[in-house]
């Protein structure tokens, strides 16, 4: 039997004015997608902003939604079963990334080309659900069937409805995740996954 892994795409919205921006782009009440690699979302991954009150200032980021930044923030979580290798695959390439992160920047051209349709390459520039959905190509995990640079975030609301584990407060998902991630050892003893309980509680 193949082992299986857990990983996570993440959509928010902030209500910020960028984020009124992206909306008029992706047509999207959550428009920043997000990949994560736990179901507390410790480890999560995306292109945004750097700095927090200044949206322009943006590339590839490990994000903390602790912070206050997103304590109002609306989402969507995704919940997608894979094997081993494709996890560790697209954890792998990440963290390849993260070593050399100060060379990526953030793609907004890359959204007007969304807009009209029309791909516009710049070497290690993305937008959020750009990069997100690039990570899936390293592996034969497809969960929009489209090249990554014109993937939207509501490309993954609609291709994974069925995957769907949680949709409300982000502070919600995370105090109950914090939750079942204290029971987690019991739950590891009796062989029953922390993403499949979240997905129950939740």
């Amino acid at each position: 039997m193949t082992l299986q892994k857990d990983i996570y795409v993440v959509l928010t919205g902030t209500g910020t004015a960028f984020s009124g921006v992206i909306r008029w782009f992706t047509r999207a009440d959550l428009n920043h997608a997000s990949i994560a690699f736990d179901s507390e979302l410790r480890e999560v991954y995306s292109f945004g902003r750097k700095r927090r009150h200044n949206p322009f200032v943006a590339g590839l980021i490990q994000e903390n939604f602790i912070d206050s930044f997103y304590s109002d923030a609306d989402c969507a979580v995704y919940l997608l079963r894979v094997s081993a290798k494709e996890y560790d695959t697209m954890y792998d390439h990440v963290q390849g990334m993260m070593q050399n992160q100060e060379r990526y920047k953030y793609h907004l051209l890359g959204l007007v080309g969304v807009l009209l349709h029309i791909k516009i390459d710049r070497e290690d520039a993305y937008f959020c659900s750009h990069f997100v959905a690039s990570v899936f190509e390293e592996t034969k995990v497809q969960p929009v069937h489209k090249p990554s640079c014109f993937v939207t975030p509501e490309d993954f609301a609609l291709s994974l409805c069925a995957h769907k584990i949680f949709s409300g407060k982000l502070s919600y998902y995370l105090g109950k995740t914090d939750v079942i991630s204290d029971r987690s050892s019991a739950l590891h003893t009796t062989g029953t996954s922390t993403a499949s309980v979240a997905a129950r509680i939740i």
